[in-house]
């Protein structure tokens, strides 16, 4: 397994730089390509400052060479090892330990590796929330209507899960925000964001003060989730309810479990101790693609609930031609995308002993 493990790691390197380099590509044909001359063209600038900064551009990352020397000159900077450059962009000695230097977004003027420290935890705390809620209401429903194969529960939650999936996501954050949230309906959750600013200054859990009932940094936090969280899972439970079923009535009916019967193991046990971990296979396929697919889902969840996360970011690069943070934000979820899939193959192995890597 752990040869395996390693193998796979090693085999990530050139998989992250294909993309790198299809991302490059496409930003590099697309009309007006990757030029300094396209990063000023819309600023209020005199002559001789716009000058000044295509100068700074074209020798700081290289904009005025052909985009495959640019692409090294990013790749250079971006590797832990490499050519040691100055920030006129002239070549040092080769070090094994210069570091990684995303470089500095052209749309923000800051550094990217900061600007992605801060988004990166916003999009991962909603998906990290989302998708534990996804698979517990799934996997209940799944299992229930399974058991309880052409009752009440398994018609009701069958056109429940298939109106719930024909819902548009940006239909149904207009619709939560407009009852939930409205002044002139519920107003049970905030509109924006995830935590006010007043529970920056609060303690981090709830507890009764001079002023009574005070709810804390954490339930604040919890309090703006509901809404965002809701948008994200509801979309997933319902496919993954459906595939719940779907597997477990197929095991339900299967040799080993007729056989775990007639040895005289009780339905339960048959059901869990059996039926379960084999009908978990699918869903463990679906969840490695699960997280990339939230991250993109979530920029509109991102923009109707105004959270400053990973979506909006990206789509501002793309429309700003922020090359550096274009490839970064690229970088990252590749890499998510390939450590869901890793985490996938190892959670084969849990469920199911006969899945071997050795």
């Amino acid at each position: 397994m752990l040869i395996y493990l390693l193998r796979r790691l090693l085999l990530m390197i050139p998989t992250l730089l294909g993309i790198t380099v299809l991302v490059f590509t496409v930003m590099a044909m697309s009309p007006g390509g990757i030029s300094a001359q396209t990063l000023v063209g819309g600023m209020d600038m005199k002559p001789q400052e716009k000058q000044a900064l295509l100068n700074y551009y074209n020798k700081r990352y290289g904009l005025d060479k052909p985009a495959p020397l640019q692409y090294l000159h990013w790749l250079n900077n971006v590797l832990p090892i490499g050519f040691v450059m100055d920030e006129q962009g002239h070549q040092g000695d080769f070090s094994f330990s210069k570091g990684m230097d995303l470089g500095t977004s052209f749309q923000y003027g800051r550094p990217v590796a900061d600007i992605l420290v801060e988004r990166i935890p916003i999009t991962l705390l909603l998906n990290l929330v989302t998708i534990p809620v996804t698979y517990l209401i799934a996997i209940f429903v799944g299992m229930k209507s399974a058991t309880h194969r052409g009752g009440r529960f398994d018609v009701g939650m069958s056109m429940s899960m298939l109106a719930l999936w024909s819902i548009p996501t940006m239909l149904a954050g207009v619709l939560l925000l407009g009852f939930f949230a409205n002044i002139q309906h519920f107003q049970w959750f905030p509109t924006s964001g995830i935590s006010s600013r007043e529970a920056l200054d609060m303690p981090f859990l709830p507890h009764w003060g001079a002023s009574g009932f005070v709810r804390g940094f954490l339930l604040d936090r919890l309090w703006h989730l509901v809404l965002p969280v809701l948008c994200l899972s509801y979309g997933g439970f319902a496919a993954l309810a459906k595939l719940t079923r779907t597997s477990i009535l197929e095991n339900l009916h299967s040799d080993y479990a007729r056989t775990a019967r007639a040895k005289g193991l009780a339905e339960h046990e048959v059901l869990w101790r059996h039926v379960f971990r084999n009908s978990l296979l699918p869903l463990i396929t679906i969840s490695a693609g699960l997280l990339p697919s939230l991250l993109a889902g979530s920029l509109i969840v991102e923009h109707i609930f105004s959270i400053d996360g990973m979506g909006q970011l990206a789509v501002e690069a793309v429309k700003g031609r922020d090359r550096e943070l274009v490839l970064s934000i690229t970088w990252v979820s590749g890499f998510l995308t390939l450590i869901g899939y890793l985490l996938a193959d190892f959670c084969y192995t849990l469920a199911d002993p006969r899945v071997s890597y050795d």
